[in-house]
């Protein structure tokens, strides 16, 4: 018999052997245990706009009590989310998106950071990934200043981008860094306000923080677009090249299932609940008539599609297709 034929018939009583040990009811493990290692690959998606490179970066994910927080009829929330398999808990992405204009480097919001749960926390890694570095990135835009935006600005108590420029609109900065403002907001409120000062004292000491007021082109190609309600300042981005658009909607979406189909749905975290359910209508119908392509920072990963109006008062999500 040759090494290989020996080498097969050995195999062959192994086999036979564990498959008798397995039939007589005695365990017999073939291979050893293996650690689950539960981590997940690196979240990016890379696509262009026009000549723009724009890259959704992934935070990580954290839990949403949906019927909880969302604010509209509870039985028809509670069906939307039903039909879309979901429960009252629900998985809830937190992305940023990265903008290569050729002349600068940007980044739409800076994820939860450690703020939020042990789930995110991933944007740096996820930049690094995709083969860009922290130092890198000219200027941070800020739809607003929630703690799953602003969080990742900092690793380690220092600023996580140590190059770029922080800014975001004069009313949201007014709004979260002011003492008094702060005081008068409820006790659940306050931890916002604190976190606002904590992620953003260090940038401003750097000088590295500017306003700008609604509306404003920031650089060639992007431009801010007031839709406040969600806070008192929350700042869309429009980001076009060669006839192509991408809106950057912040927080006008939470749960895709339950509130393109019911853009009345608001949730518990909107400062002007009546000001935020009109912005959905205004935004909602303006991306599904005009057909350019929406990014939003909790919509599914990588948080890219369009908005398709079904003729009967409610929207449809309709994600990009590779």
């Amino acid at each position: 018999m040759t090494d290989d034929g020996a080498i097969n018939a050995a195999r062959r009583m192994l086999l036979a052997a564990s498959c008798l040990c397995v039939g007589c009811g005695v365990a017999a493990p073939l291979f050893a245990a293996v650690p689950m290692p539960k981590t997940e690959a690196p979240a990016f998606y890379r696509l262009m706009v026009g000549r723009f490179e724009v890259i959704a970066l992934s935070d990580g994910k954290s839990p949403l009590a949906a019927m909880k927080l969302l604010q509209g009829d509870p039985s028809v929330i509670e069906q939307a989310l039903h039909e879309s398999f979901l429960g009252e808990q629900v998985a809830t992405s937190h992305n940023a998106f990265l903008v290569n204009t050729g002349d600068k480097l940007v980044l739409v919001d800076a994820g939860a950071g450690t703020l939020l749960s042990p789930h995110t926390g991933r944007l740096l890694g996820n930049l690094d990934a995709c083969g860009y570095k922290a130092e890198q990135v000219d200027e941070i835009y800020l739809t607003h200043m929630h703690t799953d935006h602003i969080g990742g600005l900092l690793t380690g108590g220092r600023r996580a981008f140590p190059n770029a420029v922080v800014r975001v609109d004069r009313r949201e900065a007014n709004y979260w860094m002011s003492e008094q403002t702060m005081r008068a907001a409820p006790s659940a409120a306050k931890r916002f306000f604190e976190a606002a000062r904590t992620c953003l004292s260090p940038y401003m000491t750097a000088g590295k923080l500017e306003t700008f007021e609604s509306s404003a082109k920031l650089t060639h190609g992007v431009r801010a677009l007031a839709a406040y309600g969600h806070t008192p300042g929350h700042t869309m981005y429009a980001v076009e090249s060669e006839d192509e658009k991408l809106l950057l909607w912040g927080d006008i979406v939470h749960v895709a299932a339950v509130q393109f189909a019911d853009p009345s749905v608001t949730i518990g975290y909107d400062v002007d609940r009546v000001e935020a359910e009109q912005e959905h209508w205004r935004t909602f119908a303006d991306a599904a008539r005009k057909r350019y392509m929406v990014g939003g920072a909790h919509l599914p990963f990588p948080g890219l599609g369009h908005v398709r109006d079904n003729g009967d008062g409610s929207y449809a999500f309709v994600p990009l297709s590779e």
